[in-house]
């Protein structure tokens, strides 16, 4: 059968991608153990063995799903995304395995056999792309379906409401007035306790008290990042990247002070990581925390920080020990707090003299919540902020840490639900947009498209609820990563198609499919940018576990 087919390459691929990886290892290796040096000679190399990684996984788990109760909509598209999976993947290999010396046979017997020919030709040939874009569109985008409890089903069903009708008629106007997120937003968000999904329940949220509901949170982000990236599905990202911190290294009197307001939306909060020189380098940041009778005067700058005007809290990862030779091990988290500005600038004076200034970033598309670039001169945090108190000095680093991996499926939800707005937007303007004298979605070329987005979107939706399942087991950092990495891609290549099919419409910017366009672009460079990630986390994990470097799966 094709599945069989599928995943018979899928598994020959497999083992040429271990063979590689293996290889890359040892090159990037030196006593058994990986070398910095060595890796950042070997950058190029690593960085397609991420994205191979991330696309094969990706067609992996797209058939895993299949069973006997899968829709032919289901089937079709996760083996057109094997397909076209499986061709990357077969390019990334040949030319790893050139640059790595390695005898590239397997890969050539792989492209001679007839039956993978064959499947090539069924699922991914001109009929079968026809067939295919016509079921997406009868579907109205409705791809990659989960199988889910009522639990979730319900508050997919809910969230997915609310952003049809209320977050999705005031996006254009935030978008194109760039708007601070208003009141009649937030306000039913925090009575629908979104700001609490991962605070558990002792604390006034809606997790478990034991374990986590990643689940939930990849729903609910998808769901409302449909109506708005900006306006609301980027809400609830903060919230829980200070919220894991807390509970990764708070206090009880910390955690006990500011979990229950974190999942009430009082005060909404931001996260100031990055700096003017120092990006995704969290380890090398520069921010100096001095002591002072009391507490900590901060001075430095910040860069980046979304949503700073509005919130009321900032978790600021800071350098307090003055060594800088101790790299990450040298960083705290501070809360600092401050009033809720609405505007796109704000001086916020202590009465002791200290002083935070923040500018909102002018930028092409993510408005609603705007980026901030801040200056802290002289600013006094208290010792009862510091995240740990003073045990937790030296261990902002890991505590930040504990928070980007929900940060990052986030990101990947997020790309989902700006996908699935993009794909049926191009799918009701195909319908109702006439060239030649027939609708455009008649067209051959129209259909093979949104065959194609819509194995996008139905892959990544199901592999970014796969890895919620395994975050949830204290696993899958590597792959959270990795799942940013292709869905997050994967959006700028759905919208970017879906802008096509609108013609001129799609670059007015009172056409909605602008506005994905450009929101979109941001997904890859925050949360981890995609070098970063791939580099750093996705390469560097997959070759620690060629070596069997202990942790190197977490």
């Amino acid at each position: 059968s094709q599945v069989r087919t599928a995943r018979r390459t899928l598994a020959a691929l497999r083992t040429c991608f271990d063979t590689v990886t293996a290889a890359l290892a040892r090159r990037c290796s030196s006593g058994g153990r990986l070398d910095g040096r060595q890796l950042d000679a070997q950058q190029v190399a690593s960085f397609e063995l991420a994205w191979t990684g991330a696309d094969l996984l990706a067609a992996e788990n797209g058939l895993a799903l299949l069973h006997d109760g899968s829709s032919e909509l289901d089937a079709r598209l996760a083996l057109l995304f094997a397909v076209d999976a499986a061709l990357a993947v077969s390019g990334r290999l040949d030319a790893l395995f050139l640059e790595l010396g390695l005898a590239t046979a397997p890969l050539r017997a792989l492209r001679d056999d007839a039956e993978w020919e064959q499947l090539r030709q069924s699922a991914a040939g001109a009929q079968a792309l026809d067939a295919t874009g016509r079921l997406v569109a009868a579907a109205q985008g409705e791809v990659g379906t989960v199988r889910l409890d009522e639990p979730h089903a319900m508050a997919q069903e809910s969230f997915r409401r609310f952003s049809e009708e209320v977050v999705a008629p005031q996006a254009e106007a935030i978008h194109r007035e760039n708007l601070t997120v208003p009141e009649s937003l937030l306000q039913p968000l925090r009575e629908m306790g979104v700001f609490g999904l991962s605070v558990p329940e002792q604390y006034g949220g809606s997790a478990p008290d034991e374990g986590e509901d990643s689940l939930l949170m990849v729903l609910v982000t998808e769901a409302l990042s449909e109506g708005s990236l900006a306006a609301a599905g980027s809400l609830i990202t903060r919230p829980e990247i200070l919220t894991r911190a807390l509970l990764a290294g708070g206090t009880r009197e910390q955690q006990a002070h500011w979990l229950p307001r974190l999942a009430a939306g009082d005060p909404l909060c931001a996260i100031a990581i990055t700096e003017p020189d120092y990006g995704s380098d969290v380890a090398s940041i520069a921010l100096k925390g001095t002591r002072t009778p009391g507490g900590w005067r901060l001075n430095g700058a910040k860069t980046w920080c979304t949503f700073a005007g509005k919130a009321g809290v900032l978790m600021v990862v800071t350098r307090t020990d003055p060594d800088r030779s101790l790299g990450h091990k040298g960083i705290s988290l501070l809360l600092v707090e401050k009033p809720a500005f609405e505007g796109h600038d704000f001086v916020y004076r202590q009465q002791d003299g200290g002083t935070l200034t923040g500018r909102a970033i002018p930028t092409i598309g993510y408005r609603g919540m705007h980026s901030f670039d801040l200056s802290f001169e002289d600013f006094f945090v208290p010792d009862a902020n510091v995240v740990g108190g003073e045990a937790g000095l030296g261990k902002g680093f890991y505590y930040t840490m504990a928070g980007m991996v929900g940060g990052r499926m986030q990101t990947a939800a997020r790309a989902c639900g700006v996908m699935r707005a993009a794909l049926r937007a191009a799918i009701r303007y195909g319908e109702d947009r006439k060239v030649f004298g027939q609708p455009l979605i008649e067209f051959p070329l129209t259909r093979a498209k949104l065959a194609r987005m819509g194995a996008r979107l139905a892959v990544c939706r199901q592999l970014a609820c796969e890895v919620a399942a395994r975050v949830d087991q204290g696993e899958g950092r590597m792959e959270a990563s990795l799942v940013k990495l292709l869905a997050c891609r994967s959006a700028e290549m759905v919208t970017r198609e879906a802008l096509q099919l609108h013609g001129g419409m799609g670059y007015a910017e009172e056409t909605p499919v602008s506005r994905y366009f450009v929101d979109a672009r941001v997904l890859s460079i925050f949360e981890g940018a995609e070098e970063t990630l791939a580099l750093k986390v996705v390469a560097r994990s997959l070759m620690e576990r060629a070596l069997g470097v202990e942790g190197a799966a977490a």
